[in-house]
């Protein structure tokens, strides 16, 4: 069968405000494992993670911005904002399609995202649970299901 449109995607994955460097360093070790595309952080800023054993930063892009507009001002051409927040407003990530081009946004497990950030995500995604998750488990169960679903023309 053939297929005239590109298949070409990309995604990339960060956390805004993340609240320890260990989990920033666990999300990038396992965004190099599932095929993101570039790894970013908004606000708090860190340096080399002793939880990221693969070197992810020297193996792909890293950004940084200070604040969620200089984020957003520079979210690729053509890419989606997946926002990763426990709201009614979100998407049950099992019935969650994801976009070829798309950026994943992850809060710090003890605010989340902010108001502006979920108001500017183009979609917003949750987990079946009570309780919010550790933000490099939630940033990794969404790229694995990513490779587990692959992704759709947007």
């Amino acid at each position: 069968m053939k297929i005239d449109t590109l298949e070409q995607g990309f995604f990339g994955i960060g956390i805004q405000n993340g609240k320890t460097p260990e989990n920033l360093g666990v999300l990038w070790r396992s965004a190099q494992n599932m095929g993101a595309s570039f790894i970013f952080t908004i606000g708090n800023r860190y340096a080399k993670q002793a939880s990221d054993t693969h070197k992810a930063v020297g193996a792909m892009p890293y950004f940084h911005y200070d604040n969620f507009e200089d984020f957003y001002a520079h979210l690729p051409k053509g890419a989606l904002l997946i926002g990763v927040e426990l709201t009614d407003k979100a998407q049950p990530l099992e019935s969650f399609q994801h976009p070829r081009r798309c950026v994943y946004l992850l809060g710090a497990e003890d605010h989340g995202l902010t108001k502006e950030a979920i108001e500017k995500s183009h979609r917003l995604v949750k987990f079946n649970s009570t309780l919010s998750l550790n933000v490099s488990v939630a940033g990794s169960i969404v790229m694995y299901d990513r490779g587990l679903k692959g992704t759709v023309i947007l």
